[in-house]
């Protein structure tokens, strides 16, 4: 018999260790060289493990949630196992792999909730476990599980795991309707009951759900943001009639392939402009040495929501693309956060943050910073409402920005000036395209 012991590796960028985020194996499992194993995060990167040999897991080192150091064991194969050898029992397993309390304990690999390179699953803890007679078994569970990101977050925040979820989709993907006759417990080809055949019952008991992962980094910067930057917020009305008019007529005229633009192409593009006049808010702030770091380049972050929770890809060298191109690569860099195949490069190095919550942006908001950066342009939604022009009433097309500064940093009044500026060329968009 021969040992395998695969390390913790060191993933760069003065990492010095790494967050178990979920197992794909376990103890006495037989796994093939390249299947994935585990999944680890360190605060600038999610990461997949492939086995780097064929063999049997003797151990694991950590369980979900817990830090495990660069360089220290991660998982101990045996080499020469065979598909048909029986798993080792107890006394044949090493004492950190048979102990009950020790890490090598995990009874499963957490079942995926989302695309592999993310993080954190909702089932990391299933508390009481209420609706568990719910849940019926399927085909998936030993794969990944097909469902859209709007059925995964419900089922998160339901409490119930996808792969335990009957499919009746198209090669068993999850519909709205499986994870609804889940979360009552009827079969999902039943017809629904008579409204008010079953009385309402209370329900008892909590779940706990473990910060790990993603969800685990997001947490820590928003509330690092929120304690050591003073935030300055300013929100301003922009009448966005005008520009969406020039929207819709380029939409109508996109070139083959183009994606449909929305107004986050022309506020990025607007914005360029105007940090050249106000290039203290294109900046970031070095903490350790105690400096201010102004950009030459624009590369603009886009706060994008997925399935694992909040993500910011980033679209560089703004100031050197056109509508399209910006649109384009936009796209290209929001989906690729929402089904977890963005790169590191990809979520890290943005100067400035722009975010949207689309259809549900609201009226206000008071976006968070994203550190070390000093400035985020939120968008609210736009909606129809009366407005005197040129003294009369008319019905114009009104967004609200709502946008936040580094007040250490940025003085209010600048912040202001830089918003109306923005304003200004948003309000007559021709501006936003000629030649300086």
């Amino acid at each position: 018999m021969s040992r395998y012991v695969f390390r913790m590796p060191d993933l760069g960028e003065g990492t010095v260790e790494a967050e178990i985020v979920a197992w794909h194996v376990k103890v006495g499992d037989l796994v093939k060289e390249d299947q994935l194993m585990a999944e680890i995060m360190t605060d600038k990167a999610a990461v997949e493990v492939p086995a780097p040999v064929t063999g049997r897991v003797l151990s694991l080192t950590g369980a979900p949630g817990e830090m495990v150091k660069v360089g220290s064991d991660l998982i101990v194969f045996e080499t020469d196992a065979s598909t048909g050898a029986a798993a080792p029992s107890a006394a044949e397993l090493p004492e950190s792999a048979a102990a009950p309390a020790a890490p090598a304990t995990l009874a499963a690999p957490t079942p995926k909730a989302a695309a592999p390179v993310a993080t954190p699953t909702a089932a990391a803890s299933r508390g009481n476990g209420h609706g568990a007679r719910a849940l019926a078994p399927s085909p998936a569970a030993s794969g990944r599980v097909m469902a859209s990101p709007a059925t995964r977050r419900r089922a998160r925040e339901a409490g119930i795991d996808l792969a335990q979820v009957a499919g009746t989709g198209p090669s068993g993907r999850i519909t709205r309707e499986d994870l609804a006759a889940a979360m009552t417990g009827r079969d999902p080809g039943a017809a629904p009951s008579a409204r008010g055949a079953a009385p309402a019952t209370r329900r008892t008991g909590t779940e706990e759900i473990k910060v790990i992962g993603l969800r685990r980094v997001i947490a820590q910067r928003m509330s690092e943001a929120k304690r050591n930057i003073p935030h300055f917020a300013y929100v301003e009305e922009v009448d966005v009639t005008e520009l969406e008019a020039l929207r819709r007529h380029l939409n109508g005229r996109r070139p083959e392939g183009a994606p449909s633009l929305t107004y986050l192409p022309f506020l990025v593009a607007a914005l360029v402009r105007a940090l050249r006049q106000f290039p203290q808010c294109n900046a970031s702030y070095d903490a350790e040495r105690n400096v201010l770091v102004r950009h030459n380049a624009v590369h603009a972050g886009i706060a994008t929501q997925t399935p694992d929770g909040l993500k910011v890809p980033v679209v560089r060298h703004v100031e050197a693309r056109g509508l399209w191109d910006l649109a384009a690569e936009m796209r290209r860099v929001s989906e690729a956060a929402r089904t977890n195949k963005a790169t590191r490069e990809e979520l890290s190095g943005s100067t400035i943050t722009v975010t949207s919550l689309g259809k549900l942006g609201g009226i206000v908001s008071t976006p968070i910073i994203n550190a070390p950066e000093l400035a985020i342009i939120g968008v609210n939604k736009a909606v129809e409402r009366p407005v005197v022009v040129g003294g009369a009433v008319a019905v114009r097309l009104m967004m609200n920005l709502s946008s936040s500064f580094d007040h250490r940093f940025v003085d209010g009044f600048d912040a202001a000036a830089m918003i109306q500026v923005l304003k200004e060329m948003l309000e007559h968009p021709a501006t936003i395209f000629i030649p300086e």
